[in-house]
């Protein structure tokens, strides 16, 4: 019996079966293919981890304006400035509290800073919750600009 993938040659004389497959030269074509395609589009997507950072940012202010929200449906008010981020994860001695909703953990930003919250807010009545971005300083411009709760995208 004879498999589909193979073909008969003739080699002194005698008939003989040989597979096909993918000779040293083409595999190395398509190592030196993919090489090519990876020095090309590899420097495209390292140039961008300060944007990740900044997304990461943001999606961590909606986490936390999520759990505040729950905070605030179970207590009847947010946080005080003086509680902070903090009140989420440990019970600050509040009616209502449920330390089962809303944060495991106080996270930082993908800095490795602490999130700023304030409340009331200046921006907000409830709150105000940012990142001070890349430099770590209120204020900035491109990268190092603040990632903030009032001014995030709907």
């Amino acid at each position: 019996m004879i498999c589909k993938n193979t073909k008969r040659y003739k080699v002194n004389g005698r008939s003989r079966a040989r597979k096909e497959a993918f000779t040293l030269i083409e595999l190395m074509i398509v190592v030196v293919i993919l090489g090519i395609l990876a020095t090309v589009i590899m420097p495209k997507m390292l140039s961008r981890p300060e944007q990740a950072r900044r997304i990461k940012a943001a999606v961590d202010i909606r986490n936390i304006q999520s759990a505040l929200a729950l905070f605030k449906t179970d207590t009847g008010r947010f946080p005080s400035t003086s509680e902070g981020l903090e009140a989420l994860v440990s019970d600050p001695g509040i009616r209502g509290y449920n330390s089962d909703c809303y944060l495991d953990a106080v996270p930082r930003d993908p800095w490795g800073n602490k999130y700023v919250y304030v409340s009331p807010g200046l921006h907000s009545n409830d709150y105000d919750l940012e990142s001070y971005g890349r430099d770590g300083e209120n204020g900035g411009v491109k990268d190092d600009a603040d990632i903030e709760s009032w001014n995030l995208p709907a």
